[in-house]
């Protein structure tokens, strides 16, 4: 498949996803408010980094060198079984960590202990998210494009029923409990799918693997890792600084934009992330590399801004559709956050270059040192601007971020 027809595909998948997110969405601004958004937020920032440690950061390197490996029965059998236990440490590893500290978390996150059972839940059922999402990188690998997003959908409408009616039952405790069990139970409706495939059979997870296997998945764990962990703390840190300099209602405003953005982007980074990374990977001259770099800007580009101009002029039909009225002091945040999305895709068609040619140590730099500046420059921004700030701040980190990547990797695209 190329990236047209991934798009395409891409485009329906996050349709449904966008359509279900909606209504959840519209569930929590009246069940729970913007205040409740905002520990929702936070929340679903330290989730992210736990669900990535329980993974070991592997998904990225699983999905290159099943895309590389794909036609060599041995190797790949190599990767997978490494994947696989790999996989199940961390996870594991993971779910005591949360079992025994459930009271810690709570506290960290919520300041209360009236949420332990949250991470109770969450660590009996993230050794079930791992595997379901190596399966994923998996099939994301072989480039069964229909296929995941098939699954994708199941996810999407699954996430939809369920999340809504614990919403409607508990309020924001239902909230939670869906997010920490949503992905988990899909592994099931994953298992079911795969059951029959000719590739993704039990005896390719079990065999033998050496330590140059082991080497080459473990540098993609430390990229991922990487941004779980410094991305997620930067909007724990700017959200709690926003929460007590300014109040947790506009600390819930900036999550609901941010939630818009991540939301309407994602039709986008499905298809980077299905196609390009795997596409990536198996090129090895820089001519066929930078083709491929130039059509993914004439194809993608033109769709981000389109979605920004449309985002744009209809921002007061969005926040009557996706929130309730009370959100409308986030409407000041769309212009700047807008710009910065479309700073943003423009610098990821570049920065895939760094995870699918194992730029490991390019990659983590880059992330530290952004990160760190959008955290920085936030917390002054919103000092010195009010909530405003928070979309300056976003806008010129990734304005930042994108000039760097075309110096960084113009020697992997230009002849020398």
């Amino acid at each position: 498949m190329n990236l047209f027809s991934t798009t395409l595909l891409s485009f329906l998948s996050t349709g449904i996803k966008i359509l279900a997110g909606l209504v959840i969405n519209k569930a929590i601004s009246v069940f729970v408010g913007p205040s409740g958004l905002a520990l929702i937020g936070q929340f679903q920032s330290t989730q992210s980094i736990l669900r990535t440690l329980s993974q070991g950061g592997l998904n990225s390197g699983i999905t290159k060198y099943t895309s590389e490996y794909q036609s060599d029965e041995k190797k790949i059998s190599s990767v997978w079984s490494c994947s696989f236990q790999l996989t199940m440490f961390f996870s594991i590893l993971s779910s005591i960590v949360l079992l025994l500290f459930s009271g810690y978390f709570s506290e960290l996150v919520f300041n209360s202990l009236d949420f332990k059972y949250v991470f109770i839940v969450f660590g009996l059922t993230i050794p079930l998210y791992a595997a379901n999402n190596m399966i994923l990188s998996i099939i994301n690998g072989l480039k069964e494009i229909k296929l995941l997003i098939v699954i994708n959908i199941y996810q999407s409408i699954y996430g939809l029923v369920f999340t809504t009616l614990l919403i409607a039952i508990w309020s924001l405790d239902g909230a939670l409990i869906a997010l920490v069990t949503n992905q988990s139970v899909i592994l099931l409706i994953v298992l079911w799918k795969v059951r029959k495939h000719k590739k993704i059979m039990l005896g390719k997870f079990l065999n033998n693997y050496g330590r140059e296997e082991r080497k080459k998945l473990l540098k993609y764990s430390l990229m991922s890792i990487t941004s779980a962990i410094t991305l997620p703390t930067s909007m724990l840190i700017i959200r709690n600084f926003v929460g007590e300099n300014l109040s947790w209602e506009d600390a819930g405003y900036w999550q609901g934009m941010m939630y818009i953005s991540s939301t309407y982007l994602a039709v986008v980074t499905t298809a980077l992330s299905t196609y390009y990374l795997p596409r990536l990977s198996e090129i090895d001259n820089k001519k066929e590399l930078r083709n491929e770099i130039i059509n993914g800007y004439k194809f993608i580009i033109p769709i981000v801004l389109l979605l920004n101009i449309s985002i744009y002029f209809l921002k007061d039909v969005i926040l009557w559709l996706i929130f309730t009225p009370s959100f409308e002091p986030m409407l000041i945040l769309f212009k700047w956050q807008l710009i910065g999305d479309f700073l943003k895709i423009s610098s990821w068609l570049l920065a895939y270059i760094m995870v699918a040619k194992a730029m490991t140590k390019h990659f983590i730099y880059t992330e530290l040192i952004f990160t760190l500046n959008l955290t920085i420059i936030s917390l002054v921004f919103v000092e010195y601007f009010g909530l405003i700030g928070l979309s300056y701040a976003f806008a010129l980190n990734y304005a930042m971020y994108f000039l760097c990547m075309i110096i960084l990797l113009r020697n992997q695209i230009m002849d020398e």
